[in-house]
């Protein structure tokens, strides 16, 4: 916070050899380097500057001993943690087997506290991260005594997980020489199948969680150092309908423990550098921030209710009530409907996951998603329920589809967003040989400030589609067309984004599954706007005829048969005029 006198520099007229004290600055013809306090620069051959931090560093050592909260420090270690999440995250795509994680990109890596609270992460897949703190608290209250040399997996839906596919790596980190972990870093795959009655564990029809394939409960995958591959590949054998590629679902694991040791050694770099005081002090700066950032969304809101029906009637209900005095609010839930007779019902976690993301997306401010967020938040969720089922209900829609319209209520209710897609549009097809899964893009919902964005993913997903020359190299398939669904969005003073048209070719006979929503209610409009168009499923025979289908079928698809599938368009925001310009 001091002024100090500082020299610029002609790097031309610094001799090989010669030292620069910091501060300085020291200017060339392509670059300007400025030299800290506490640093040196000594010139090099090949006009080269060596920086070198002094060793007698007064300020440095004072900035690593301070645990309070500096605006400047908060930033960086904001970055910090992100960072440590970031390359974990490049770690599990550049060694993981499958599709869904190498191409469509559909995992999550996060750092959470000695508590199993989410601190930091990349910024992957909303309804991963929300709710992947769960799945690491439910890791340390079933194993209360743990080594440095450990890992445990996790895809329990009711404690912690989402649905089956999607399957958790929890690793703890020691340091400062305790018996108990310090942090805990994660890694949450999606996998390309785990059993269950069809291939890629999405059975349409299903109504007990045995039918989408294989639980691993907090079960331990390293221990001392040592994957447990015979262990693991035991429970993928087991049951009635075990994993058709255990060797698949072990080497995307093996990259998942990877992505994770990744993280203990950033973490622990950091550590050395800012020493473990600073960085758990940090932590819970980074949190205490996030806290106060939804605190001042809190204080511009008002009291809101909102409702989303899916198409099959059941209706998701949230009302928040904001307590200016205390800064607080609570989002409640009842009036959901009671539990889905089939796999719409969303594990508690999602509904947790949404909540976090929905207000997360009404701070300005460019803060890591995190468990700070949730802070000045009472959540009400009615129990059993649509969004709170108990053991053994189906959950494998709940994830991917009601997770969606949960955040679209949270966001009507604010009046921020007008409906999006509503959907991951979920498309699942494969044999005893091939097995894949992809979430199609749609319509984003308008705001108040601008139009809705056209052909992406929105909201609980973040997931990208395969690129089509390694979807038909890898699959016996063809992308037949794959174009924007012009005038698909409502029209409004601003208008609500576009959905696709994607047409599949199949070369191989298939077991399709479409999970998909919004296929008869559309994508409702806000403050008088238009809601978007529903969309659309239909099979092509290779001998000609064509058939529309439902949002939720499973079928056989044999060679030359084609699937199309068009998704819906976003809601408009605010009243248009009768001649279609904006009021």
């Amino acid at each position: 916070g001091q002024w100090r006198n500082t020299p610029f520099l002609d790097r031309a007229s610094i001799a090989d050899g010669a030292k620069v004290i910091g501060p300085a600055v020291v200017v060339e013809s392509g670059a300007t380097t400025v030299v800290e306090p506490g640093w040196r620069a000594v010139a090099g051959t090949a006009e080269c500057l060596v920086l070198k931090r002094e060793t007698a560093d007064a300020v440095g050592v004072g900035l690593r001993s301070d645990t309070g909260a500096d605006p400047i420090r908060l930033e960086i270690f904001n970055n910090l943690f992100r960072s440590v999440a970031e390359q974990m995250g490049v770690v599990l795509q550049n060694t993981a087997v499958s599709v869904n994680i190498k191409e469509r990109l559909d995992f999550s890596c996060a750092l959470f506290d000695e508590k199993g609270a989410l601190v930091a992460n990349a910024p992957h897949i909303p309804v991963h991260l929300g709710s992947m703190g769960d799945a690491v608290r439910s890791v340390l209250r079933k194993h209360e005594t743990m080594a440095a040399g450990d890992a445990f997996v996790t895809n329990a839906p009711y404690d912690g997980g989402t649905h089956l596919p999607d399957i958790t790596v929890v690793r703890p980190v020691f340091a400062g020489g305790g018996d108990r972990p310090s942090f805990f870093v994660a890694a949450r795959g999606h996998h390309a199948d785990v059993g269950g009655r069809t291939p890629g564990s999405f059975p349409a029809d299903s109504t007990d969680i045995a039918e989408e394939g294989v639980l691993l409960d907090a079960v331990p995958l390293v221990r001392g150092g040592r994957l447990l591959a015979s262990e693991i590949r035991g429970r993928l054998e087991a049951g009635r309908w075990p994993a058709r590629r255990p060797e698949h679902n072990l080497a995307d694991l093996a990259a998942q423990v990877a992505a994770c040791e990744k993280g203990v050694v950033e973490l622990g770099r950091v550590i050395s550098e800012h020493g473990l005081d600073v960085v758990a002090a940090y932590m819970e700066h980074v949190r205490a921030n996030a806290e106060e950032s939804v605190r001042r969304v809190i204080d511009a809101l008002e009291d809101g209710s909102f409702s989303c029906t899916l198409d099959d009637g059941h209706r998701i209900a949230v009302s928040i009530e904001v307590d200016r005095e205390e800064r607080r609010a609570v989002v409640d839930f009842r009036g959901s409907d009671g539990p889905h007779p089939g796999n719409f019902n969303a594990p508690s976690s999602i509904a947790r996951a949404a909540v976090l993301y929905a207000f997360r997306c009404l701070v300005r401010d460019d803060i890591p998603l995190n468990d700070g967020c949730l802070e000045p938040l009472e959540i009400r969720v009615p129990h059993p329920s649509l969004l709170s089922p108990e053991a053994p209900s189906a959950v494998i829609a709940g994830n991917v589809e009601t997770s969606q319209q949960i955040v679209d209520a949270i966001l009507g209710a604010v009046g921020a967003v007008a409906g999006s897609q509503g959907t991951m549009n979920n498309f699942i097809w494969g044999n005893q040989r091939h097995q894949y899964y992809e979430t199609i893009c749609g319509g984003a919902g308008a705001t108040p400030g601008r139009d809705g964005c056209s052909a992406v993913q929105t909201h609980m997903t973040n997931s990208r589609l395969t690129d089509p020359e390694v979807l038909e190299w890898r699959f016996p398939v063809r992308l037949e067309e794959f174009r924007i669904r012009r005038d698909s969005g409502g029209a409004g003073r601003n208008r609500g984004g576009d959905g696709v048209i994607r047409r599949l070719w199949f070369g191989e006979p298939m077991t399709v599954t479409i999970l998909s929503s919004r296929r008869t209610v559309q994508p409702h409009g806000l403050r008088g706007g238009l809601p978007g168009q529903a969309g659309r499923n239909r099979l092509l025979r290779a001998d000609g005829t064509e058939r529309d289908l439902p949002g939720v079928i499973g079928l056989e698809v044999d060679v030359g048969d084609r699937i199309e599938i068009s998704t819906p368009g976003g809601g408009g925001y605010g009243r248009p005029m009768p001649d279609g310009s904006a009021d």
